[in-house]
């Protein structure tokens, strides 16, 4: 298998001639976000599943504060 002279990771029977350019990147930018995570908390999450878990069980703990603090107003 030949690669390309100017991109070493493109073979040279790979035709994108009929390609269109950001054909999904609307659909792409609608569903994603982003977030860079710097590198010190980067450590405890190996993957966005880990990073997910975590953010989800902070969520719990806020409605759950939410709760408490909405409790002792009416009280």
């Amino acid at each position: 298998m030949k690669r390309m002279r100017k991109d070493p990771d493109m073979l040279e029977e790979y035709d994108f001639s009929t390609g269109i350019q950001g054909k999904y990147a609307k659909r792409y930018e609608e569903r994603t976000n982003v977030v860079v995570i710097d590198p010190d908390v980067a450590e405890f999450f190996p993957d966005h599943d880990s990073v997910n878990q975590a953010l989800r069980s902070l969520t719990e703990i806020i409605k759950q504060q939410k709760k408490v603090c909405l409790t002792s107003r009416s009280s």
